[in-house]
């Protein structure tokens, strides 16, 4: 029997995951301002797949953060996602309590 992560510690699935040989990324909150859904130090951890535990503003972003991890895991390249209700994409992706939140995402590697 394999052991399962703690599916409440994104850590431990991102270890698990890349464990088993998938492709990871992990997106973590690195700055907030105004009323953010989620504090700094927030995970998301992304596989190959598009599976996906954790979370980096309660469901508002998560699908834009998993769409970025994709090219993140292609390319090997992090990058730092901005959202909140002030920029471009404020009308389809973006913080609806009216704060902003930086992402960091970074492909995991051995």
């Amino acid at each position: 029997m394999q052991n399962e992560p703690n599916i409440l510690d994104p850590l431990a699935v991102a270890e698990t995951w890349h464990g088993q040989g998938r492709s990871v990324a992990l997106a973590t909150v690195i700055e907030t301002w105004g009323s953010a859904p989620r504090p700094v130090g927030s995970h998301l951890v992304i596989d190959g797949e598009g599976n996906f535990q954790g979370s980096v503003s309660g469901g508002c972003v998560e699908g834009a953060v998993i769409a970025e991890a994709a090219d993140v895991i292609a390319s090997g390249r992090p990058r730092v996602l901005e959202f909140g209700v002030a920029d471009e994409t404020a009308w389809r992706v973006g913080l609806s309590c009216g704060g902003r939140i930086r992402v960091y995402v970074e492909r995991i590697d051995g």
